[in-house]
């Protein structure tokens, strides 16, 4: 399926609650002039003029295998309907899923690791590497040990 001509890039900015989503709003000025979409694990996000694009997928991770499936039928579903041209991802696995899935419909992606990771990438950045455009560590240290990029921290 083709994508429709559009007359500004849309991004899809995928995060899991907590700090990955403090850090995903640090974001924001990132994305100015670009329609903006929201994947979050939190319904409670969708606030002000963004409730419209905030798009809701279950929380996640190796030890619940079977909301794992959930949670990638969801974004697979998001993915589709949104037809992002870039995913940003701050984590954790439905971020790493939505890169995954974004690839297969030639979206550009970016995973940045969370700040809190100051000696080692998380599993989804890690898995990440292999996937995304590019992976970024907060952390110059992380990044010249793990093949990730350093561009400064978020927070």
């Amino acid at each position: 399926m083709l994508k429709p001509k559009r007359t500004r890039p849309v991004i899809l900015a995928v995060s899991s609650g907590g700090g990955h989503w403090v850090q995903m709003q640090r974001l924001k000025p990132a994305f100015a002039g670009a329609e903006v979409h929201y994947a979050v694990t939190d319904a409670t996000t969708a606030t002000g003029k963004d409730a419209g694009r905030v798009h809701v997928y279950p929380d996640a991770n190796k030890d619940t295998p079977l909301r794992l499936l959930l949670c990638l039928v969801r974004l697979a579903w998001i993915v589709l309907r949104v037809r992002p041209d870039v995913v940003v991802s701050t984590g954790a696995a439905g971020g790493f899923l939505a890169i995954r899935l974004a690839r297969l419909i030639g979206a550009r992606t970016m995973f940045i690791d969370s700040i809190a990771n100051a000696r080692e990438l998380s599993i989804s950045a890690r898995l990440a590497l292999g996937v995304a455009d590019r992976v970024l560590s907060q952390w110059p240290r992380v990044a010249e040990i793990t093949g990730a990029e350093y561009r400064g921290a978020v927070i």
